[in-house]
């Protein structure tokens, strides 16, 4: 397909997601007994069911997620594409001198070896930029998935890096869902983002430079009572809230941060 009916496309897909139904599998993996109390109650600030039904994630797809931390998403996408799709979960390398890292793998490993019945098709691979940019075979990946890991990119210096890699990992015609916490545009971009914000038409640029072409854009996981300015960041916010009792009712209220929900395609044409 070129570029040009590659654009007479867009309004189309724009109309069938517009009326996107949320698939029954999708559905049954989110509401599954297996998850945690305390996980399922963040699905009000996640709105996983929305989200990912927004990037079109089909249970027969090559699906990768990005850094996968605890594995709150990959509780959701294990059960879902179990038996007709493919989950690579590009988590940090054991190698790794940063003891968070480290820890963190350790829990996903710990955590999927305990359940083989849902996990044992996933398939661990490494994300560690600079030198671990594999993160699935090149071109075989029908979606990528990164949830709030941008302005940790950024935060080393490796933000371009990883767009690249998960621009080589996906299909042509394949798609990227970023969700990250949004900086109100009104305040100026910080190149390492130590707030945890990052501005939307930065995110975008990061994109488009390594190749992708965005598709479409969603409210999904907005909260306009976030400001994007706080004591101590976006970690001042609930789930974290880094300030402890210090006005612990107030960052409540406000609830999780405010999110972009981006979509970006990767063209099909050269």
């Amino acid at each position: 397909m070129n570029k040009y009916l590659l654009a007479l496309c867009f309004p189309l897909l724009f109309a069938s997601i517009a009326g996107a139904q949320t698939p029954d599998g999708l559905q049954a993996a989110i509401d599954g007994e297996r998850r945690s109390a305390a996980n399922k109650a963040r699905d009000q600030y996640r709105h996983p069911a929305e989200t990912l039904t927004f990037f079109d994630v089909k249970d027969d797809m090559t699906v990768v997620e990005i850094w996968p931390g605890g594995g709150w998403y990959t509780e959701i996408l294990a059960p879902y594409l179990k038996g007709r799709g493919q989950l690579y979960a590009a988590h940090f390398s054991a190698e790794s001198t940063v003891p968070y890292f480290k820890k963190s793998l350790a829990a996903f490993k710990d955590k999927i070896a305990a359940e083989p019945e849902v996990y044992g098709e996933l398939k661990l691979t490494v994300l560690q930029p600079p030198q671990k940019l594999t993160i699935a075979p090149e071109g075989s990946a029908d979606r990528i998935l990164t949830f709030r890991n941008v302005h940790n990119w950024m935060k080393s210096g490796q933000a371009e890096t990883v767009f690249k890699a998960m621009y080589r990992a996906l299909k042509p015609g394949g798609l990227l869902g970023v969700v990250e916490h949004r900086s109100p545009t009104y305040i100026t971009q910080d190149p390492q983002a130590v707030s945890g914000y990052v501005r939307e038409d930065y995110v975008i640029d990061l994109a488009e430079k390594a190749g992708f072409k965005l598709l479409d854009k969603a409210e999904i996981n907005a909260n306009p009572q976030d400001t994007g300015k706080h004591p101590k960041g976006v970690w001042t916010l609930p789930p974290t809230l880094r300030l402890g009792e210090t006005q612990r009712n107030k960052y409540l209220a406000i609830g999780e941060s405010d999110r972009m929900t981006l979509k970006f395609i990767k063209p099909d044409y050269q």
